[in-house]
């Protein structure tokens, strides 16, 4: 007589359906000692009903007019909990692969980003990770469900990816220090700014301005602005000046 499914919330609630013979007539289906609601016969060979609450593994039984059925296992999971997420950002294009760290996630059965919702692949207990989805700009809050229920928390921030629009001025001095104001669009959630691969102290003014500092160097070379959703490149986007000699 198997019931499916064999695992439920601690706080009940979970809708099983159990099969097997001579079921007719169901009076009661108990989990352990306490009663299931809503016992519904579907037909002499299959019924269904809603789980109390519990802990544990409990026996579930069927009581007919025949007699009480033999026991079989139910397992009460608790509801999971949520202790980190990593990365906890990435591009409204999703993609990204984000690990979810806490207890109670081996039963995972869906990750919501915001009502965006996507598959986990469970690890252990502890982790999960899962395929961010797509989803519009902004912070969203992470629900993971499991057999045990649901539970939120934690954030994920969607970012689109930077665009430049203009770096000036567009030249300095091959020692540096020069302060640059680049302009474009995404730029509130910049992580880095590079001159020619070497990074460059910079100050978020606002979604379309960055203040950075040219550190040393030679040439011509390349503007490179990063967030977590990708960069974007200004090629020959800052020109070193070499200073007089005499």
């Amino acid at each position: 007589m198997p019931i499916s499914p064999n695992q439920g919330s601690t706080g009940g609630g979970t809708a099983v359906t159990i099969t097997g013979t001579n079921l007719t007539g169901t009076s009661a289906v108990r989990f352990g000692s306490k009663l299931a609601t809503n016992v519904t016969v579907v037909n002499p060979t299959t019924v269904t009903a809603t789980s109390p609450s519990g802990s544990g593994t409990v026996d579930v039984t069927l009581t007919t007019p025949g007699g009480t059925s033999n026991p079989i296992p139910f397992f009460y999971v608790g509801s999971p909990f949520k202790s980190s997420l990593s990365p906890a950002a990435g591009s409204t294009a999703g993609g990204n692969t984000v690990t979810v760290n806490g207890t109670g996630l081996s039963t995972a059965t869906n990750v919501s980003f915001g009502g965006t919702n996507a598959t986990p692949t469970v690890v252990s207990d502890s982790v999960i990770t899962v395929t961010a989805p797509a989803h519009a700009a902004g912070p969203v809050s992470v629900t993971v469900t499991t057999a045990g229920g649901s539970n939120n928390g934690l954030s994920y921030t969607y970012v689109g990816a930077p665009t430049i629009t203009t770096v000036a001025p567009a030249d300095g001095p091959e020692s540096g220090g020069t302060a640059v104001t680049i302009t474009g669009t995404n730029l509130g959630s910049t992580q880095s700014v590079t001159f020619d691969a070497v990074a460059a102290p910079f100050a978020v003014i606002n979604s379309t301005t960055l203040s950075a500092v040219s550190p040393p160097g030679t040439g011509t070379v390349d503007v490179v602005v990063t967030n977590a959703a990708g960069s974007d490149t200004e090629t020959d986007g800052f020109t070193y000046v070499a200073g007089p000699g005499i």
